[in-house]
């Protein structure tokens, strides 16, 4: 695997008196996919936050490659090599499906900064695009407004201006969210065709997801982090059932 291209150390964020992220060490590794799981309220999206630079932690450090980026913007992380998706897919509904993935391009590579309704005339822009939808299997929805993609579809959009940016390393907020069977399923054999090609950071509730995707699975509950290791590990440590309030084994 090799050294970690990213990793935190010791990095805590407080709102008032609650420490939301507490004190959390983590590390990925190049093509590695870590699930960092547990319970409502543990402190999942504050921590991708903190990574992603929409926070800025205030004790420890994120740091990329060996570099400290803390107090690097989003901006300034996503030209590095770090893009996200959201909880709620983050998408300009008005736009075709091949203007949103287009404009991805477009803001990372800093082109020539047109307009919108022009960036998708850009050839090289939608080629890029275009070729990035195919991959999703969303090449017949590309001249779509994108407020007309299903749900699922939806996400898969979002992915997709994730990767057309070419990243290192891949933030994927609860990607699963609000999907049906179908649509998860679709979703999870997707992911697994970037493993090994981008380092992945998987917050998500479905556990089939996780403990199918995962190489290692990080658990928080109130912040902190309560353990870190192999799927069968942590899916048979009592700790992570104690977090979990109490759920079935076979929920986990």
């Amino acid at each position: 695997m090799g050294e970690a291209i990213l990793q935190t150390a010791g990095v805590t964020k407080r709102f008032g008196g609650l420490n939301a992220v507490d004190v959390v060490d983590f590390t990925l590794g190049p093509g590695e996919l870590v699930a960092v799981i547990g319970p409502n309220g543990a402190g999942k999206t504050t921590f991708v936050n903190l990574i992603s630079g929409a926070l800025r932690p205030d004790a420890g450090a994120v740091l990329f490659e060996g570099r400290d980026i803390s107090r690097l913007p989003v901006h300034a992380r996503a030209k590095l090599g770090i893009a996200r998706s959201f909880q709620i897919a983050s998408i300009f509904p008005e736009l075709s499906v091949v203007e949103n993935v287009a404009l991805a391009a477009q803001a990372h590579a800093g082109s020539s900064f047109r307009f919108w309704g022009e960036v998708a005339l850009e050839a090289p822009l939608r080629r890029r695009a275009l070729a990035q939808l195919a991959a999703l299997g969303l090449s017949d929805c590309a001249d779509r407004p994108a407020a007309q993609l299903s749900h699922g579809e939806k996400r898969l959009l979002e992915i997709a201006m994730a990767l057309v940016t070419e990243p290192r390393v891949l933030l994927l907020d609860e990607p699963m969210a609000g999907l049906g069977i179908s649509e998860a399923r679709r979703m999870i054999s997707f992911i697994a065709t970037l493993k090994g090609r981008f380092a992945i950071l998987l917050v998500e509730h479905d556990m089939e997801a996780v403990f199918s995707l995962a190489d290692r699975v990080a658990v928080l509950a109130s912040g902190a982090r309560v353990t870190d290791g192999p799927p069968d590990a942590v899916r048979a440590d009592p700790r992570v059932q104690l977090a979990y309030l109490g759920a079935e084994e076979e929920d986990l």
